[in-house]
């Protein structure tokens, strides 16, 4: 007699594999590539071009001549087959870097500068990182400045002092009489102290001194990145003060950020170059020397703070009413809701626009070259293509200046995007 057994499985069964178009690379190119017909025929017609692009220029850089002092000798080593003449960027590869006149036994100098640059930003760049790493920060302008430019180690040091002393003096002029009236007190005292500072460390004998370099034998690359690391620096607070200048209730402050903004953003960047090459001395006092590129610095950092200014002042618009009405019911002042509540939550929403902003920037710090200053550019198409030896090499030296910025470039967009993940707090 054959009896009824029930069975209860007791442990789940194992999943069963995805499907081999569900899963892996299959996957992957089914969705990004040929999700649709039309997007499968736009993906093998790039791969058509990219194959046919790559079997073209491969030859030029495999055949590339990297030894020769000039433009027949890679001629000769070519042999009448096509390639590229490297040999150009390893022998003015120094020129490229540094320009024409920096000198040969200092090059160690800007690199060690370089080299600190990357752990003296990251306190600023990643918050997750100690705060009392932000003294390296504040400490490296003043020793980049020392190593690149040479001279005494006292005037850097003079000019920390200053800061020092504009930094108290804001801070004391803000709990007496706003933010506006401290900050023209900070920078009042900065001056003061820098000048003081300056002439009493001119009268000092030399200690700790490098060789000293006049500005007009920077160039190469290293002054793109001197232009475009400081402008971007110095342009970002001013342009948050011009964003909130341009908002202010005061009406004498808000016309002049309305006034400054509006011409600066209505003038070429390369009218403001020749203004200070050459306008901009007759602003300040007979016997002043002002230095080519603090000039040029100067107006740079004006001409990207009034842009990123509205930038912010767009960050600024889009918060709703009432953040600003919760500062207001928490009982902070003006600064205090602006540094705690407004601000944070505005360059949140600005990044994009200022990454923008900024790599703009550094790309037209090239523009330098229409002044005579020789940078990445201007080394190019000055000294370097203007030489006999080299006449007719036009793509590699170009190409190097385009892979050097792009590299800058492209690492300031990857860190602007995750910033922008590191800051998602929102629920998408």
């Amino acid at each position: 007699m054959k009896s009824d057994v029930s069975f209860v499985r007791h442990d789940q069964i194992p999943p069963s594999p995805p499907p081999a178009r569900e899963a892996g690379l299959i996957k992957w190119l089914r969705e990004n590539l040929f999700s649709t017909w039309f997007n499968a025929i736009l993906t093998i017609v790039s791969a058509y071009l990219i194959i046919k692009l790559v079997i073209a220029v491969y030859p030029w850089f495999a055949n590339g001549v990297w030894e020769g002092n000039g433009l027949a000798s890679c001629v000769a080593a070519l042999e009448g087959k096509t390639g590229a003449c490297f040999a150009i960027l390893a022998e003015r590869w120094n020129q490229l870097l540094f320009g024409i006149s920096y000198p040969s036994d200092a090059y160690w100098r800007p690199l060690v500068a370089f080299l600190l640059l990357v752990p003296c930003a990251s306190p600023v760049l990643f918050s997750k990182l100690p705060r009392n790493l932000l003294v390296l920060t504040l400490l490296y302008p003043f020793m980049a400045f020392w190593l690149i430019w040479g001279g005494t180690i006292l005037t850097p040091i003079m000019g920390l002092v200053g800061f020092i002393a504009g930094y108290y003096a804001f801070i004391e002029g803000e709990k007496r009489s706003g933010f506006v009236l401290g900050l023209v007190a900070g920078v009042i005292a900065a001056i003061v102290v820098w000048r003081v500072g300056g002439m009493i460390s001119g009268a000092m004998p030399n200690f700790l001194a490098f060789e000293a370099i006049a500005s007009r034998d920077m160039g190469g690359f290293m002054l793109n990145m001197i232009l475009g690391t400081v402008c971007v620096s110095l342009s970002l607070p001013l342009g948050i003060a011009l964003a909130l200048g341009r908002q202010s209730s005061m009406p004498i402050i808000k016309g002049i950020c309305v006034v400054f903004i509006e011409f600066v953003r209505g003038v070429p960047l390369i009218t403001l170059l020749f203004v200070a090459n050459v306008v901009l001395a007759y602003f300040f006092p007979p016997d002043a020397n002002i230095d080519l590129i603090l000039r040029v610095i100067i107006m740079i950092t004006l001409f990207s703070a009034a842009y990123i200014a509205e930038v912010i002042r767009g960050g600024l618009a889009a918060l709703p009413k009432g953040q600003y009405e919760a500062a207001d019911s928490l009982g902070l002042n003006y600064s205090q809701a602006m540094r705690l509540i407004i601000l944070p939550q505005a360059l949140k929403i600005s990044i994009p626009g200022i990454v923008n902003v900024a790599v703009g920037l550094f790309k037209d710090t090239t523009l330098v070259s229409v002044i005579s200053m020789f940078d990445l550019v201007g080394a190019i198409r000055g000294p370097i293509l203007g030489s006999a030896t080299w006449t007719g090499i036009y793509w590699e030296v170009f190409g190097f200046a385009a892979l050097l910025f792009f590299v800058v470039c492209y690492g300031i967009s990857q860190y602007s995007q995750w910033l922008e993940r590191q800051l998602q707090t929102d629920h998408r």
